[in-house]
């Protein structure tokens, strides 16, 4: 058998076989990585096939449809039809139950793969207790100092944040004001102001003025 027959051969087995509509492209597509078909060779064919009558061909536009020739088909009878779909939609309703499980199984499994082992959970273990008991031996430690801060040192700090604290929000009124003295007469947003100005805003760093 020539090549070429043998091309021919493979394609008419293979349109018998799935019994549905192909262009030449699907066709090439479809078989080339098996067979190693060439895209023409696939083309001339289909035409011969069809030209010979062992498959038909349909015209739509520029584009081309080849399936099997019915006529060696056995006829098929409605209640056979009606048996077909029931079927069908049997099938179908197992693949969308089927499909379900796989995808709840997927989840388990990513869920599984991302869950530690039995070995590095017993690591984890052994690696927080020993920082426990750094921390334990670092309270000990302050616990038995005799270089307490005094009661008056802790009056002296908080006085002095008190301080700072007013300082803070007088100096921030006064920027306030001044800022939207300015808008006033500003033709842009206080937005666009304040880039433009430089002013990084408490909010800007994500600060929030303490209570005193």
């Amino acid at each position: 058998m020539s090549k070429k027959d043998n091309t021919a051969s493979l394609i008419l087995a293979y349109l018998n076989e799935k019994n549905r509509p192909y262009s030449a492209q699907d066709v090439f597509c479809n078989l080339q990585k098996q067979h190693g078909f060439g895209k023409t060779a696939v083309v001339k064919a289909m035409e011969q096939l069809a030209l010979e009558g062992k498959i038909r061909q349909k015209i739509y536009g520029k584009q081309k449809i080849y399936f099997a020739d019915q006529s060696q088909f056995p006829e098929v009878k409605d209640a056979d039809l009606k048996a077909m779909d029931c079927q069908i939609s049997d099938l179908n309703t197992q693949v969308q139950s089927i499909t379900s499980s796989c995808r709840q199984l997927d989840t388990e499994l990513k869920e599984l793969n991302s869950s530690l082992t039995t070995e590095q959970i017993i690591s984890e273990i052994q690696d927080l207790k020993a920082e426990c008991a750094e921390y334990r031996a670092r309270l000990d430690k302050i616990k038995s100092a005799t270089n307490h801060v005094t009661p008056e040192e802790k009056e002296k700090v908080y006085k002095e944040r008190t301080v700072y604290v007013k300082e803070w929000k007088k100096r921030k009124r006064l920027a306030s004001d001044m800022i939207n003295a300015i808008l006033e007469g500003y033709p842009k947003s206080k937005k666009q102001f304040l880039e433009e100005a430089g002013v990084e805003t408490d909010e800007d760093c994500n600060v929030i003025v303490p209570s005193t």
